[in-house]
């Protein structure tokens, strides 16, 4: 089993919100459908823009917390490293996980 840590924003350098799963698909579809009410809700964090994959839970909870520890430049910085468009990655998912 596979578990993930990702971001979404609304927009290239928006709003960051990132958060771990071990149903990547599942999850950006509840974030794109407004499933959840709370920050990616309100803020209306749709896009799928940053997805790594990680061998346990714990290994994607604790780059979670990294990740959430970082400056906002860096961040966006890691985001332009992997998806330099800042794409929607939500219909890839098939290809990267």
């Amino acid at each position: 089993m596979a578990f993930y840590t990702y971001i979404m924003t609304n927009k290239a350098c928006g709003v960051l919100y990132i958060g771990q799963t071990d149903d990547m698909a599942k999850r950006a579809w509840q974030h794109r459908n407004h499933c959840v009410e709370g920050f990616t809700d309100r803020y209306n964090l749709e896009k799928l823009v940053l997805v790594e994959m990680h061998q346990s839970r714990e290994a994607a909870k604790a780059r979670e917390r990294q990740l959430k520890g970082w400056k906002r430049a860096w961040k966006v910085a890691l985001i332009e490293e992997n998806n330099p468009d800042w794409l929607d990655l939500y219909n890839q998912l098939g290809d990267l996980i």
